[in-house]
């Protein structure tokens, strides 16, 4: 079993993970493009974030400012592709490779800190709850906001552009609509939400490192994909909401794993079990449709 902080630990930082599936499901799912930036746009979000907040900035407009430098990230990647014609998979490792120098610079150092710092967690901490369950609060706030607002702009005019842009990009350019604009639009808001995950990570964990990034994508592609298999996407809200589920179930079963002493596993494990929860994610909902379809067809 886990102990309140393992628990709460976990689903504070699936939270935080559910807002980078919100971004990898536009990429991947809406608008059909393969972005490996992520890996540099959440520990981009966290520089940004970190480095202001120790210049003195308020914490919300550091994360507000770490959300425009994921954005900005994410256009760089979509402008490779659509302007230059680099493909996009191509254009968003070279991206990603190009962030690793620019956090670099915007640190200063490999990592920095925030233990000492006024962060948008610290008037939380005066409500009277636990230590460990303000940061669960207020990150359930930001995903409610953030999920709300990603719902309604996807069913706007140019949410609908942006989908049909992904579905059928041909078919769409036939209607008018600026294909290349969508994408670019897309990508970085995709890449705006990561930069808010990796400003809110850093806050909560009180520190940004370079390569706090590494394997963020895998993470939330299990994320997407877990969720997809609990919770069917048949609509964008349901999408939305399987995102976050997802991601907590994801960091709930990390944390069950690594805490379960008959399964003898340690830290160092973590990318191991990633890998099987990725597999099975993956391979269970087909496995189930085709225990359903051959129940429906005995019954018939």
């Amino acid at each position: 079993m886990l102990s309140d902080i393992a628990f709460y630990g976990a689903v504070e930082t699936g939270l935080i993970y559910g807002l980078v599936a919100f971004g990898i499901y536009i990429s991947f799912r809406v608008l059909d493009f393969p972005d490996l930036t992520v890996d540099g746009s959440f520990p981009l979000g966290a520089a940004v974030a970190a480095i202001l907040i120790i210049d003195g900035v308020n914490p919300w407009l550091a994360t507000g400012a770490a959300i425009l430098a994921g954005m900005a990230a994410g256009a760089v990647t979509a402008i490779l592709n659509v302007k230059l014609k680099i493909l996009n998979l191509l254009a968003s490792i070279l991206t990603m490779i190009a962030l690793y120098s620019i956090n670099l610079r915007i640190m200063g150092r490999p990592n920095v800190a925030l233990l000492t710092e006024q962060t948008v967690l610290t008037p939380w901490y005066e409500l009277g709850l636990a230590y460990h369950q303000v940061p669960v609060v207020l990150f359930v706030i930001v995903i409610a906001i953030s999920l709300l607002l990603l719902w309604r702009f996807m069913k706007s005019e140019t949410g609908l552009a942006m989908r049909a842009t992904g579905a059928n990009a041909r078919m769409a350019r036939a209607q008018g609509i600026a294909t290349g604009a969508m994408i670019i639009l897309g990508v970085a808001l995709s890449n705006g939400l990561v930069g808010l995950a990796g400003a809110l990570f850093a806050q909560s964990q009180g520190a940004a490192d370079v390569t706090m990034g590494v394997g963020v994508i895998v993470i939330g592609l299990a994320s997407l994909i877990g969720g997809e298999a609990v919770i069917t996407p048949s609509s964008v809200l349901r999408a939305l909401i399987a995102c976050v589920v997802g991601a907590i179930i994801y960091r709930l079963a990390i944390a069950f794993a690594l805490n379960a002493d008959m399964l003898g596993l340690q830290a160092q494990d973590l990318n191991l079990i990633t890998a099987v929860l990725v597999t099975l994610a993956i391979v269970l909902p087909g496995v189930r449709n085709t225990v359903v379809s051959k129940f429906t067809r005995s019954k018939v």
